[in-house]
C-alpha cells in the first residue's frame, strides 16, 4: 500500500475545458426555454382565477414564479453553506482521510456571495406574495383580518419597528447569517490557499480554530435560517425539530453534489490519490444521512400525528389530502431513502461510481422536491404543481450553480498540497 508523495503530482489544477462550459450553458439554455414556456403557459393557462389565498386575493401566474425562485434560493444557498460546513468539520475532527477532497468541499462555498443578493432582492421584490405574515392588516386588531397568532409572533420579524411596517429583524438576520457565512468561507479559502505557498502545520491550526467557529455559529445560524426563510410561511405552524429538518435535508443534498463533482472530477484524470476507499466513504455519509433526514422526517410526522393537535396537524393536512402535493411526499420518500436505502445497502454499491451517480443525482432531485413541498402549499395553495416552470427554473439555478462551482475549482490547486495529513490520506483504506 505504501506510496510515495512523489507518485502524485500535487500541484494538479482543474481545467474547466470548453466543452463542459458548452454543456453548462446548453442545460441552462434549455432551461430558460423551458421556464419560459411555462410562464407563458401559465399566463394563458387559466390559473388567475385560482382558488384564492387565505385571505381572499386572487391568485395570478407570476405567484408560482415567485415561489419558484424561492425555492431554489433557499435550496442551492443550502448546498453552498454544506460545502464549507463539510470543510470545516473536516478540520474540527482532525480529519485525515478527505484531505484531498477539501477543495472540492470549499469550492461550493464560492456560491454564497450570489446566493445572499438573490435571496434579498428577491425577499424585497416579492415578500408580499410569498410571506402571509408581511401583510399590515393582520396586525390591526380593529379590522376585519387581525390575526392573533401571527401578531404574537410579530416582533420577531419586525422588532424594533411597529408590526406590519418594516421586518427589520428579519432582514437584519438575513444579512448576518449572508455576511457571517461569507465572511467564514473567504478566511478559511485565504488560509487554504496560504498554506499552499508557506507549508507548515501553523495554517492547520489556524483552520481548525476558524473552523470551530463558524461550526458553532452555523449550528445557531442554519436552524433560525430554517425558520424565516422556510417555516414562516407558514405562519400557524410550528415544529420544534424544523430546523433539524432543513439541515438534513441541505446535507443530503450537499453531500450528494461533492460526491458527483468528486466522481467527474476522478473520471476526468483529476483527484489521482483518490481511491475507492475515499469513494466509499463519501457514499456512507450520503447513505447514512438519508436515513437520518428519513427519521427526522419520521418524528416530525409522528409527533404531530398521534399528538392531534389542529393547530399541528393542517401542515400535513394541508400535503396529504391535495389532489396537487399528496403524489410528491411519496416522490419525496421514494427518492431521498427507499431508492439511496436499497441501492446503497451493499459494500460494493458504495464502491462503484456508476450506483452512486444515479442515485446522487435522484437525491439531488429528491431533495429539491423536499423544499417544493415545504413552500408551494403554504404560498400557492392549491394553484402549485410540477410542471415546465418548475423543470425549467431548477435547471437555470442548477447550471448557474455548476458554472460556478466549476470555474471557481479551476482557479486554484486542487490538492492541499502542504496539509500534513496527507500522508495518511494516500494510505487510506475500509
Amino acid at each position: 500500500m505504501a506510496h510515495s508523495n512523489t507518485n502524485y503530482n500535487l500541484d494538479q489544477k482543474y481545467e474547466f475545458s470548453a466543452g463542459l462550459k458548452k454543456s453548462i450553458f446548453i442545460v441552462l439554455g434549455i432551461g430558460a426555454v423551458i421556464l419560459i414556456a411555462g410562464i407563458i403557459a401559465a399566463m394563458f393557462g387559466g390559473h388567475d382565477q385560482g382558488h384564492g389565498d387565505e385571505a381572499g386575493h386572487a391568485f395570478h401566474w407570476y405567484h408560482r414564479l415567485y415561489a419558484n425562485i424561492w425555492i431554489n434560493n433557499v435550496y442551492f444557498t443550502g448546498i453552498a453553506v454544506i460545502g464549507v460546513f463539510f470543510f470545516a468539520i473536516q478540520y474540527a475532527a482532525q480529519a485525515g482521510w478527505s484531505t484531498p477532497l477539501l477543495r472540492v468541499f470549499l469550492a461550493f462555498g464560492n456560491w454564497l456571495p450570489i446566493a445572499a443578493v438573490l435571496m434579498l432582492v428577491s425577499f424585497f421584490l416579492f415578500n408580499h406574495d410569498l410571506f402571509h405574515w408581511t401583510h399590515s392588516y393582520l396586525f390591526d386588531k380593529t379590522g376585519p383580518e387581525y390575526d392573533p397568532i401571527i401578531d404574537g409572533k410579530g416582533s420577531y420579524f419586525y422588532w424594533p419597528m411597529e408590526k406590519g411596517t418594516f421586518p427589520l429583524f428579519f432582514i437584519v438576520r438575513m444579512v448576518a447569517f449572508f455576511g457571517f457565512w461569507v465572511f467564514f468561507f473567504n478566511k478559511l479559502k485565504t488560509l487554504s490557499f496560504e498554506q499552499d505557498i508557506q507549508g507548515g502545520n501553523e495554517y492547520f491550526y489556524r483552520m481548525r480554530k476558524w473552523s470551530a467557529l463558524f461550526l458553532i455559529f452555523f449550528a445557531v445560524s442554519s436552524s433560525i435560517a430554517a425558520w424565516d426563510w422556510v417555516l414562516s410561511i407558514d405562519t400557524h405552524w410550528f415544529s420544534t425539530m424544523f430546523g433539524w429538518y432543513v439541515f438534513a435535508s441541505w446535507f443530503v443534498a450537499g453531500l450528494s453534489a461533492i460526491t458527483l463533482v468528486t466522481l467527474y472530477l476522478k473520471g476526468q484524470g483529476y483527484l489521482e490519490m483518490v481511491n475507492e476507499n475515499h469513494i466509499h466513504d463519501l457514499g456512507k455519509f450520503v447513505f447514512a444521512f438519508s436515513i437520518f433526514w428519513t427519521y427526522i422526517w419520521f418524528s416530525q410526522f409522528l409527533l404531530i400525528y398521534y399528538a392531534h393537535i389542529p393547530e399541528e396537524t393542517f401542515y400535513f393536512v394541508e400535503r396529504l389530502q391535495s389532489d396537487v402535493y399528496s403524489p410528491y411526499i411519496f416522490v419525496n420518500l421514494g427518492l431521498n431513502f427507499v431508492l439511496p436505502f436499497l441501492v446503497l445497502m451493499t459494500r460494493d454499491a458504495k464502491r462503484l461510481g456508476v450506483f452512486l451517480k444515479l442515485v446522487c443525482s435522484l437525491i439531488i432531485l429528491g431533495h429539491w422536491f423536499d423544499f417544493f413541498l415545504m413552500v408551494q402549499p403554504g404560498t400557492l395553495g392549491q394553484n402549485g404543481g410540477f410542471g415546465l416552470m418548475e423543470i425549467g427554473m431548477l435547471l437555470v439555478y442548477a447550471s448557474a450553480f455548476a458554472f460556478v462551482l466549476m470555474s471557481n475549482l479551476a482557479k486554484g490547486n486542487l490538492i492541499a498540497k502542504n496539509h500534513p495529513m496527507l500522508e495518511e490520506s494516500y494510505h487510506h483504506h475500509i
